[in-house]
């Protein structure tokens, strides 16, 4: 038998390896910058044509490269970062591994033009699709300028996969905005032919206020740790500046932005009983480390890093995060001087009735405090402890005939004997404060509530958007709601579809926006709703599950975005009119099992599987 193990050519080696590093045009911007920021730029601009489909250009001051270096750099694996093994587990460098110029020339069309600071001449690359075209001399400044052309051109799969322009550009802005805020000593430029920014050499806490402007009117509280195993600064923001929707949270280490959920999960910890369980916080926290005391050679994009002592540092983290609040008045106090202890509210305290004793007509519940006649005292002290009496023997004996009511309702046991069938069969009773149980001729019906009310009114808006029937309603005082630079290009791309469904956005200035009209049938938060509508198309996803369905157009992906906003949450109480209103409208839909993107809404026990339940 011949053999039948091949060697892959290079350009094939290079075009696998960039599906891995280069998924969008945000990521050549990413490595890119990186590689400027490791040749010691002090400035560095860049230009974005057709959100990165037919240009990308990067031009930095940098230490440039001679005509040698300048090939090399092509070449997989060819790097100035390392030259052994040990030296991954000692980076002061962005990058290390040489795949992402070689990934980057597989994919697209590159044009490189550099020089160093003591050559009189520069020298110009051009390179299509791993092939050098040419290398010659050229005049050009000190530094290197990449342009990077109709990324994708050869891989038409892929190109095919890029999303909206807005889409991309949006994603582009959160990236320059992580590369921003990491490098805050250096000049960064962005011009997308919409939006120009120019950020100049700041502090950490002015390049946040640079960047996101009139979306952060919250105060920052500086956190500082410094240990020798690890030095912490950076900011959080005050528990009242807690976010439901686009939190701004970055973690950076040695320079390197990173993804760590342990991490977060320290922070989030320290707000516990100070925010929502439905909010979290924003920080800005970069962290120095010994670099032979963690590992970022775990993922190709080099986000997710690997600590050694990440169970030593979480203390550190939790004290310094609640160090930070508690200096700065950002926890509630407790009064040690106070003579009272303050009691949990009864239930009586929290469903107050009226009493229905009645008292003698002269008496006056504050005479004892105004004559100092003990026996009067002790008079209204009985007059007041036999009012109480009668008002829990009151709530007792309610509780218990709405306990009576709920039992003999339910058909279990204690319900009257020769009820009427047809009101059982119609009754919905409420489990966990999540789930409908109905009972149907096949059995025992379990219903999500949440699911079956987005299903709901998603139907209801498809409906009204199709039919052009949605009402707008105008607001008496419209809501502001501030959007940075991505979230206003993810706007660009859904407007046409929340005016169909019934919004109106009106610019004000800076990055301020206000909700001037909502759906009639809104119910919910409207910044909420379209806070998470834009998040949704800035990350290009609408958390589907492994076992979920893609939703189709535009239209009903923010239809089912703002379904979830205004269904009713796991966790509420339901009345029975309610559950019976949300069951009848469910099933007077075609398809009532499954949501719009596939999740199942309910499930049927029948007595056969109650059987074997029991059995």
């Amino acid at each position: 038998m011949s053999d039948i193990i091949k060697l892959l050519p290079d350009s094939v080696a290079n075009q696998i390896a960039a599906g891995e590093v280069i998924q969008r045009p945000a990521s050549v911007i990413k490595e890119l910058v990186e590689n400027a920021v490791d040749a010691g730029a002090t400035e560095i601009r860049i230009y974005i044509k057709d959100a990165g489909r037919t240009l990308i250009q990067v031009v930095d001051n940098g230490c440039g490269m001679s005509p040698v270096d300048a090939r090399m750099a092509f070449e997989r694996h060819a790097t100035s970062k390392i030259t052994r093994a040990d030296d991954l587990f000692r980076l002061h460098t962005m990058g290390f591994r040489g795949e992402a110029l070689p990934s980057i020339c597989a994919i697209a069309q590159v044009e490189l033009k550099t020089r160093t600071k003591d050559a009189e001449m520069g020298t110009e690359l051009i390179i299509k699709g791993s092939h050098v075209e040419s290398q010659t001399p050229c005049v050009c400044d000190k530094g290197t300028s990449f342009s990077v052309r109709n990324i994708f051109y050869n891989v038409p799969v892929r190109r095919k996969f890029l999303k909206s322009d807005n889409v991309e550009l949006s994603n582009i802005m959160r990236e320059f905005e992580r590369l921003a805020l990491v490098n805050n000593r250096i000049r960064l430029s962005i011009d997308t032919g919409f939006r120009q920014l120019d950020l100049r050499p700041a502090s950490l806490h002015q390049r946040i206020h640079d960047i996101w402007k009139n979306n952060l009117k919250m105060e920052l509280l500086p956190v500082e740790v410094d240990t020798q195993l690890v030095k912490i600064h950076g900011f959080v923001s005050r528990p009242e500046y807690a976010r439901r929707r686009n939190a701004l949270q970055f973690l950076i280490v040695n320079g390197r932005n990173m993804r760590h959920p342990y991490f977060h999960k320290a922070i989030v910890s320290c707000f516990d009983g100070l925010i929502a369980t439905d909010t979290q916080p924003c920080y800005f926290l970069k962290f120095d480390v010994d670099p032979s005391t963690i590992d970022v050679n775990i993922h190709p994009t080099k986000n997710e890093i690997k600590f050694e002592y990440e169970s030593e540092i979480w203390p550190l983290i939790v004290a310094g995060v609640k160090a930070s609040l508690g200096k700065n008045a950002a926890v509630p106090s407790i009064d040690f001087t106070a003579d009272v202890v303050p009691v949990e509210p009864t239930l009586a305290d929290q469903h107050p009735v009226r009493p229905t004793m009645d008292l003698p007509s002269d008496y006056n519940p504050f005479d004892s405090y105004r004559s100092p006649d003990s026996s009067r005292q002790q008079s209204n002290i009985r007059n007041w402890d036999k009012l109480y009496s009668q008002f829990i023997g009151e709530r007792r004996s309610l509780a218990e005939e709405e306990a009576k009511s709920e039992v003999s309702a339910s058909g279990l046991p204690g319900m009257e004997a020769g009820a009427d069938e047809a009101n059982v069969d119609n009754l919905c009773l409420q489990f966990a404060l999540k789930y409908i149980i109905t009972r149907t001729r096949e059995g025992i019906m379990i219903i999500d509530q949440h699911r079956a009310h987005v299903k709901v009114i998603y139907e209801r808006l498809m409906a009204k958007a199709t039919m052009g029937t949605g009402i707008s309603q105008k607001v008496m005082f419209a809501d502001s709601i501030s959007l940075d630079a991505s979230l206003q290009a993810a706007l660009t791309e859904v407007e046409a579809e929340l005016k169909r469904l019934g919004f109106q956005l009106e610019y004000e200035e800076g990055q301020e926006w206000r909700i001037t009209s909502v759906p009639a049938d809104l119910d919910g938060d409207p910044r909420d709703i379209i806070l998470r509508i834009l998040d949704s198309v800035s990350e290009d996803s609408v958390n589907y599950g492994a076992d979920q369905r893609p939703v189709e157009s535009m239209l009903q992906r923010v239809a089912l975005l703002m379904a979830r906003g205004a269904a009713i949450r796991r966790g509420r109480r339901l009345t029975a009119p309610e559950m019976e209103n949300l069951v009848s409208e469910l099933f007077a839909l075609p398809d009532p099992a499954y949501t719009p993107s596939g999740q199942k809404i309910y499930s049927i026990l029948d007595e056969s599987s109650i059987f074997r339940l029991l059995n």
